[in-house]
């Protein structure tokens, strides 16, 4: 029987994981149901990989996409302005799939070796997170602050026309 096996070839090496990919945005459109159709794709994106993230990770990266949504769900009240529209791209589009591909990529054996800021790749990948969330955010309050300012706007407006003149005596 050993004779047999002389002749099948030695067996292959294990294919190596595929790099977890984000499929190119669906649309490179600035329109609030573009913007949703790529958070979707983004969120499934974390889902499909929290098995290999840290658990707090993708709780942090989802609560990104969350306010995210957020920021987007304004343009129901007043379209989004062009600095909250290139904020959620870069975030959508780059920022954070980029931050959690480059983690994806690592060697699992390393996740965990301090490098040599002290921190561990999953100490920095979440440090990184938490920047994206602030920044979101930040956006988040600008556009409802831009809604709050206009409400006043308008308040003051209302009184105006509607109220005595001020010449009148």
């Amino acid at each position: 029987m050993t004779w047999f096996r002389k002749l099948l070839p030695p067996p292959a090496a294990p294919a190596p994981a595929p790099e977890p990919t984000l499929p190119e945005p669906e649309a490179d459109g600035d329109d609030p149901a573009t913007l949703r159709g790529n958070l979707a794709q983004l969120n499934r994106f974390v889902n499909q990989n929290s098995g290999r993230l840290p658990g707090e990770s993708v709780v942090t990266a989802r609560r990104v996409t969350d306010v995210l949504r957020e920021v987007i769900d304004t343009s129901e009240i007043r379209p989004l302005d062009i600095y909250a529209v290139i904020s959620v791209k870069g975030i959508l589009q780059d920022y954070l799939p980029t931050t959690l591909r480059s983690f994806l990529a690592l060697d699992e054996a390393q996740l965990t070796v301090p490098r040599p800021s002290g921190r561990t790749p999953i100490q920095s990948l979440q440090e990184q997170l938490e920047a994206l969330l602030d920044a979101a955010t930040s956006v988040l309050i600008a556009a409802q602050a831009q809604d709050a300012d206009a409400l006043l706007s308008q308040g003051s407006f209302l009184r105006t026309k509607f109220s005595g003149s001020d010449l009148d005596l």
